[in-house]
C-alpha cells in the first residue's frame, strides 16, 4: 500500500539530508504543515499510478528545487501550481485527486521553486503524449542531500551509506509498482541499480545538454 510506503519514507533520519515528507523547513517553509502537504501529494501522486504504471524512472536523489518542496520526485512546486501552463504542463497531470499546495514561502519563489530537469522529464511526456500515469518517477536515494555550508537550498551527492539506505526504499518501490520496465536516468542511477542487480535501461541525464538524447532514447522506450 503506497500509505505504508510513506511510512517507510518518513522514518529515514541523517545528518545533511532533508526528508521531504518528515521535516520542516524552518528557513524555507510556508508554515509547519510542510510535511503533511508533501505527504498528501506524494500519496495521491502514487496512489494514481500503483497498478497502472509501467516504467520506473529512476534519477539519483532529491533535489531542492523538485521534491524538496513538492514532495514528488522529479516535479517542481512551480508545476502543481499552474506557473508552467504556458510550456503545456497542467497540475493534473501530476494528481487529479487533490488541489496541490505550495509548501515554501513565496519570498523566495514567488511562483514556486522550479527545475529544469523536471521541466524536461514531464514536457517529454506533454509533447509525446504519453499519459503521465505510466511512469513513476523515483531516485535512487529518494531524499534531499544537501551541502551544510551552503544551507538547505544546495545538493549534493549522497554517500555510499546513503545510497545503501535508499536502496532499502527503492526496493520497496519495486515491490508495489511491479513495474515491467525500470530506467535509469543517467551514469549515476544506473550504477545504483547495477550494484542492485535490477535490470534497467539507461538513458542520457537530461541536464547540461543532454536534453535532446534523452527524449530521443525514452521515446524508443514508451
Amino acid at each position: 500500500m503506497p500509505e505504508n510506503f510513506i511510512s517507510a519514507l518518513c522514518s529515514y533520519r541523517a545528518p545533511e539530508v532533508f526528508n521531504p515528507w518528515a521535516d520542516c523547513d524552518k528557513e524555507h517553509d510556508l508554515n509547519s504543515e510542510g510535511p503533511q502537504i508533501r505527504r498528501n501529494q506524494l500519496l495521491h501522486y502514487l496512489t494514481e499510478r500503483v497498478g497502472v504504471a509501467d516504467t520506473l524512472l529512476c534519477a539519483e536523489a532529491i533535489g531542492y528545487q523538485g521534491g524538496h518542496f513538492s514532495g514528488i520526485p522529479m516535479t517542481s512546486e512551480r508545476l502543481l501550481l499552474g506557473g508552467l501552463k504556458h510550456k503545456n504542463l497542467f497540475p493534473d497531470m501530476v494528481f487529479r485527486g487533490l488541489e496541490p499546495q505550495r509548501t515554501s514561502h513565496p519570498d523566495f519563489r514567488p511562483m514556486g521553486f522550479t527545475e529544469p530537469t523536471a521541466t524536461i522529464v514531464w514536457g517529454f511526456l506533454a509533447d509525446k503524449g504519453i499519459d503521465s500515469r505510466r511512469v513513476v518517477l523515483w531516485n535512487a536515494f529518494p531524499w534531499h542531500p544537501f551541502q551544510a555550508k551552503k544551507g538547505l537550498l544546495s545538493n549534493r551527492t549522497p554517500t555510499d551509506d546513503e545510497l545503501a539506505a535508499g536502496h532499502i526504499i527503492l526496493r520497496k518501490m519495486l515491490e508495489l509498482g511491479k513495474f515491467k520496465q525500470v530506467v535509469a536516468v543517467g551514469e549515476k542511477s544506473s550504477s545504483q541499480l547495477l550494484q542492485l542487480g535490477i535490470p534497467a535501461i539507461k538513458v542520457r541525464h537530461p541536464a547540461n545538454g543532454g536534453a535532446g538524447k534523452f527524449r530521443s532514447q525514452m521515446l524508443d522506450l514508451l
